[in-house]
């Protein structure tokens, strides 16, 4: 069995892995996910048809979200959970077809042209290897046979994904629109449409762009509202003896339900990887037992998890294939699996804190304390601070230092550039690239922390709104600033902020440690030609072009 994926930027050889999966999955696996897309689109189909008939299933748009994300890089490993979200996608496929059809009868009166092939005519298989055998077939390279249609194509396919992780986490606080579930319809629909160019294409990839600002707001809005806005806060690295739950992903409300259902029971609450910002919600920090953060960014969970001695949890993408020392007291939850770990449905833990109750206490080990919560609430609270500081001359730039981490080499480039950063310069950070640096000594300017952790890639609608805040600020574009983007990537989430970035007409964005192998060189030309975006160089040369030298 044969694979090809190159949705991420770990893929084999810089082209992509056709054999198994830098991130873990097998072709098995692959085929599978490959499906799921199949299905989803074919799902989106009938949706978008129905929807232009005020025809909605709400139930549908919602499994639509969760099965995108479900395809995103390190997610679901699993390939009996995945036969069932097969399942439940090819059923709801058929229900939205119904509806579809229920709304032509009634408004237009007859049936509607029957579709007969393509993902809208997809039946599903009965067992799994037959599954795997449709996966098989519609794959990547099937979806078409021009190369920078197909690259553009790609382009909306992962843009939709990392969107859909963001929409997931707003939908899961209560944050819904009626708009973006449109968009998710009729995107991805029409990157089946054999009839749409490479411009129209290009349209809908910088329409994602700007739906992603408004998913990322509404998630934003969803986490203030319930948690209040992030403060300032420092995070202990060390461990203290009590029994521990470690929480790993990006997911607040999961994080806020164990919080709730471990209180009293003697047992601290540890964050990993994207979830150290959690520190800096004033409804989270309430909770005594949120004690501290564990470990550093995802690539190195099956290096660390073994010296964690309680009950681990993955609440979203970032899982790696778990070592055996630690598998029999690890969880997944949502839309996260691996094969032989337990999973977790619904809101109730009480299987984690069993399991952490029964497992050794953590040592009394208190380590540094680094600080977390710039939120763009926390910035501009002090922006007359920052302003006066930089018309003063006190600072002289900013740079965004951030994005995913990863394993792969090369991203040592980030440690040493915010190192040799000069000393009157701001970095902002956010997201797991921070691990690369956040535990190093910037100082400060005036009071104004040098290093300032905006928080998750979720959280990257705070770092455009400080730019923005700051070019209004100056009466000037974001262009125009002092501000430089040194952005690192690895998966589908920071592919959409991208696109985020491109749709505000951000140029000269520095990204690594790779450019996406999904860009064909046409494609990757239009993007120089019109944001001059570039791979990463040396740090010394990038720094010197970033300052004007």
């Amino acid at each position: 069995m044969s694979m090809f994926c190159r949705q991420c930027e770990q893929a084999a050889k810089g082209t992509g892995c056709d054999v198994m999966g830098v991130c873990g999955k097998s072709p098995e696996v692959a085929a599978l996910l490959d499906l799921l897309l199949h299905g989803l689109k074919g799902l989106a189909i009938y949706a978008d048809k129905a929807r232009a008939l005020d025809a909605r299933n709400t139930v549908a748009d919602m499994f639509l979200i969760e099965g995108l994300f479900t395809t995103v890089t390190n997610v679901d490993f699993d390939p009996v959970q995945l036969a069932g979200k097969l399942r439940r996608c090819y059923d709801l496929k058929e229900q939205v077809k119904a509806l579809y059809e229920g709304a032509w009868r009634e408004k237009q009166g007859g049936t509607p042209a029957a579709i007969t092939d393509g993902p809208a005519a997809w039946v599903i298989a009965d067992t799994l290897e037959g599954l795997v055998a449709q996966g098989e077939t519609c794959g990547v390279k099937s979806l078409h046979s021009d190369p920078d249609i197909l690259s553009s194509i790609e382009i909306i396919i992962y843009g939709l994904k990392g969107m859909a992780a963001y929409a997931n986490h707003a939908c899961i606080l209560g944050k819904t629109d009626e708009e973006v579930f449109a968009f998710f319809h009729s995107a991805l629909a029409a990157t089946t449409d054999p009839n749409k160019g490479l411009m129209d294409f290009v349209g809908i990839a910088m329409e994602c762009g700007k739906l992603n600002i408004k998913v990322m707001g509404m998630l934003n809005e969803g986490h203030v509202e319930r948690y209040g806005h992030p403060v300032p806060t420092k995070v202990q690295l060390g461990t203290r003896k009590n029994k521990g739950i470690l929480v790993s992903g990006h997911d607040l409300r999961m994080l806020e339900e164990i919080l709730k259902q471990t209180e009293g029971k003697g047992i601290d609450i540890y964050t990993h990887g994207e979830m150290i910002p959690a520190h800096g919600y004033p409804a989270l920090k309430k909770y005594p037992h949120l004690y501290a953060n564990f470990g550093g960014a995802w690539q190195d969970q099956h290096k660390e998890f073994q010296s964690f001695p309680g009950a681990i949890i993955f609440n979203t993408n970032c899982i790696q294939r778990p070592a055996d020392s630690y598998k029999d007291r690890l969880f997944t939850w949502g839309e996260v699996g691996w094969p032989g770990v337990k999973h977790i449905a619904g809101w109730h833990f009480d299987e984690v804190i069993n399991k952490a109750l029964e497992c050794p206490d953590l040592p009394d080990a208190p380590g540094k304390e680094i600080l977390t919560g710039f939120g763009h609430n926390a910035v501009l609270g002090v922006a007359d601070k920052v302003i006066e500081a930089v018309k003063g001359g006190a600072v002289k730039h900013f740079f965004l230092i951030g994005g995913c981490d990863g394993a792969k080499s090369g991203r040592n480039y980030y440690t040493e550039f915010a190192e040799k950063v000069p000393k009157d310069c701001i970095i902002l950070t956010l997201a797991c690239g921070k691990y690369r640096f956040n535990k190093l000594e910037f100082g400060d300017i005036g009071g104004i922390p040098r290093l300032l952790d905006v928080g998750q890639c979720n959280d990257a609608y705070s770092a455009v709104q400080i730019a923005l805040a700051l070019a209004g600020a100056f009466n000037c574009g974001v262009n125009d600033l002092p501000l430089s983007f040194i952005l690192s990537w690895y998966e589908q989430k920071a592919h959409v902020i991208l696109l985020s970035l491109l749709y505000l007409g951000i140029k000269d964005i520095k990204l690594g440690p790779m450019l996406p192998a999904y860009l064909s060189p046409n494609v990757l030309q239009f993007l120089v030609s019109n944001f001059n975006i570039s791979q990463i160089g040396t740090v010394d040369a990038d720094l010197k072009a970033s300052l004007g030298q």
